[in-house]
């Protein structure tokens, strides 16, 4: 029974990990290319409102998706 806990606690450490990973490289991702186009306008762009809750709502169906594909 003892190796059944170490197997559980194993591929938890692994998924926050590899979560842990590709969340930081998505998110430094979407701040180059962010600041890549303030550089390109020569001014800071003022994010709006409407675009702020478009990207909240993408995110929480980007999470909702992961959080499925356990129980399929």
């Amino acid at each position: 029974m003892e190796g059944d806990s170490e197997f559980e606690l194993d591929w938890k450490v692994k998924a926050i990990l590899i979560g842990g990973a590709v969340g930081a490289l998505v998110g430094i991702g979407a701040a180059y290319l962010y600041i890549r186009n303030i550089e390109e306008a020569g001014e800071p762009l003022q994010l709006a409102t409407k675009d702020a809750l478009q990207i909240g709502v993408s995110l929480a169906s980007l999470v909702k998706q992961v959080a499925s594909m356990g129980h399929k």
